[in-house]
């Protein structure tokens, strides 16, 4: 009896993680950038409580030993790297890559972070950075009397001042992918971290095989669908009530077998 209420338990557990996750994924429907996550759940060790064998007609050994599990547990949160929609907005510094890769930012400690979040501004340097200040790789400055400035589908940044006649190259912005984008660490304002599962930040051109090009003056919305994600959160709301009834019937044949 004491193990039901110990095998309900990880099944209330596991639901609350669930829902957590859940929760999250509906919290930053309108976050730009933002990628999905589900939780990966995996059944605990087996309790085996005879070891015998039936014999076949052919009189092959067949394993006839009783089971019995142990319960459920969280091992994973995994990010759904699928593309959100685009959301217009006509301002230059907003950029979207369509398709494959990360934008490459740097921290003020000189290591790297990675964002599909190209809502961009301009620091005193007049380079892009993120809300947060960080500085968009590689650091391009933009002269202080442009009039217009174009980032193509290659990431080519090119500008005009009022003395110019031919627009004026200032570099080009590059995008990065990984082997396991599932691998990559999560660690808030839009931002990952590349880690041993991801592997190491590859670098490429916009447009190329495996990097997605760029669009200026769009955004990238989360890939969340809410009508799935209420769908997730009834089956894990379900689940959870289950676990619960379990708790109960348990406890209340408990009290039978005490009252005996």
């Amino acid at each position: 009896m004491m193990s039901t209420l110990w095998i309900a338990k990880t099944g209330l557990e596991a639901q609350q993680i669930n829902m957590n996750v859940i929760a999250n994924n509906l919290a930053n429907v309108n976050t730009t950038g933002f990628k999905r996550s589900h939780a990966i759940f995996e059944d605990l060790i087996y309790k085996n409580l005879n070891h015998s064998h039936l014999i076949t007609q052919k009189k092959s050994k067949k394993p006839n030993s009783i089971q019995i599990g142990t319960g459920v547990r969280p091992i994973a949160t995994e990010k759904i790297f699928t593309m959100g929609n685009f959301s217009k907005t006509h301002s230059w510094k907003n950029l979207v890559i369509n398709g494959e890769g990360f934008f490459k930012i740097l921290l003020p400690n000189k290591h790297s972070l990675y964002t599909r979040d190209g809502s961009f501004q301009i620091n005193s340097k007049r380079q892009l950075v993120t809300h947060h200040g960080y500085v968009v790789s590689p650091e391009i400055k933009i002269p202080e009397n442009a009039e217009t400035l174009k980032i193509d589908r290659e990431g080519i940044v090119t500008s005009r001042t009022k003395d110019s006649i031919e627009p004026q190259m200032l570099g080009q912005y590059t995008i990065f992918n990984f082997p396991n984008v599932s691998g990559l660490k999560n660690v808030g304002s839009n931002c990952y971290k590349s880690t041993s599962s991801s592997g190491e930040a590859i670098e490429g051109k916009p447009g190329n095989i495996g990097y997605g090009e760029l669009y200026q003056g769009f955004l990238e919305t989360s890939n969340v669908n809410v009508a799935e994600e209420l769908v997730n959160m009834i089956q894990a709301q379900r689940a959870y009530e289950i676990n619960s009834k379990v708790l109960t019937a348990t406890d209340q044949m408990l009290q039978k077998l005490t009252q005996l």
